[in-house]
């Protein structure tokens, strides 16, 4: 299994390299989507702290649903995703694997893109660690949970808007304990509470949402 894993990470993690393109484009609208804030609400500093959990879990959160649309439908278009199901390996397994690789080049580097943009806000280091922490535990969630709604809009035309209509509302949870252990935080409490709960939603992701992409991959390879 583990090597299954390895290989389909390594797979995926090339094409994203060999597709920089979508990757950057991906990554910009996250930068682009924090930076813009800050130039239309002003340079009040309190204001900025205060908003700041929520313009970047937002941003956060649509950069992920942006990145989407290519986790499993250039394998559909080649055919590569029906030769996966004739491997014989587990394809809950094989969907980990692809998961893994999404967040590998999307929630990874938003992750640690969160580090610089905390300055825009004026965040001070111990703030900014919980706001990295949440993101490295959140991601992983927005990953499968996505990964869900791409694999039952495979092949489907207007499949984006369908994506984002039908992962939006199981994003809250994420974006709520998310920005709310960095508010947490800053306001003097202990994020503990937030950030287990945000770890409690990837680990049961991580064992529930592969058996639901592979159901809903079959369904729409039919």
């Amino acid at each position: 299994m583990m090597r299954t894993i390895a290989t389909v990470v390594r797979r995926d993690l090339l094409l994203a390299f060999r597709q920089r393109a979508d990757v950057a484009n991906t990554l910009l609208f996250f930068v682009v989507v924090v930076t813009m804030v800050p130039l239309g609400v002003g340079p009040e500093l309190n204001t900025l702290r205060t908003i700041a959990p929520g313009i970047v879990w937002v941003a956060a959160l649509l950069a992920a649903i942006l990145s989407l649309n290519r986790l499993f439908a250039n394998d559909y278009a080649d055919g590569t995703l029906e030769q996966m199901l004739l491997t014989g390996e587990p394809l809950p397994v094989i969907v980990l694997a692809k998961a893994a690789a999404h967040w590998l080049v999307t929630g990874l580097p938003i992750t640690g893109m969160a580090v610089l943009l905390a300055v825009m806000f004026d965040l001070d280091p111990g703030t900014t660690g919980i706001l990295v922490a949440s993101l490295a535990l959140g991601t992983p969630a927005l990953s499968l949970i996505g990964a869900v709604g791409a694999a039952l809009t495979l092949g489907l035309r207007g499949g984006g808007v369908l994506i984002t209509l039908l992962v939006l509302p199981l994003y809250v949870p994420v974006l709520i304990f998310g920005a709310g252990a960095v508010e947490t935080a800053a306001g003097g409490l202990s994020p503990q509470g937030h950030l287990l709960l945000l770890g409690a939603m990837s680990l049961g992701a991580t064992v529930l949402a592969p058996w639901a992409i592979a159901a809903a991959l079959r369904i729409s390879l039919e």
